[in-house]
């Protein structure tokens, strides 16, 4: 594990399923389906090596990361910016909403550590049940 196996968002692509080095065949395809492409196409080697993500083309966040010349958007002064900003669309099946959590996370303990840890906090994410004053609990 790597800092390339984390988008500059924060987005933890180790978890995700159309990373390709977890082997989601049935999801590529499925994505591939809707999107009039090959189910190889969708397979994301992540956005730090192919470019950007597979499924979301023309990231505005990794043409801004480069361009600035920083691994991280916590790396930038004008962090948190409102490309990181959670929405409440699709937040019940998408990670987006974990960006600023995991970035200040990444800057806390690192990126090494961060992967360690991201597989579960995903896990709270999408099954947590929130306590006023402590956050999700399992």
């Amino acid at each position: 594990m790597n800092s390339n196996d984390i988008a500059p968002c924060g987005i933890d692509c180790i978890n995700c399923e159309v990373y390709e080095p977890n082997n989601r065949r049935d999801v590529w395809q499925m994505f591939a389906e809707r999107f009039g492409v090959t189910a190889e196409e969708i397979a994301c080697k992540g956005c730090r090596i192919q470019g950007g993500c597979s499924i979301h083309k023309d990231c505005e966040t990794l043409e801004c990361v480069k361009a600035k010349k920083i691994d991280f958007c916590g790396d930038c002064s004008e962090f948190p910016c409102r490309k990181l900003m959670p929405l409440a669309a699709n937040a019940e099946r998408v990670p987006d909403n974990l960006k600023v959590y995991n970035i200040c996370r990444i800057k806390q303990i690192g990126a090494d550590e961060f992967l360690k840890e991201s597989a579960k906090n995903r896990e709270y994410y999408f099954k947590g049940k929130f306590k006023i004053g402590a956050g999700p609990q399992l």
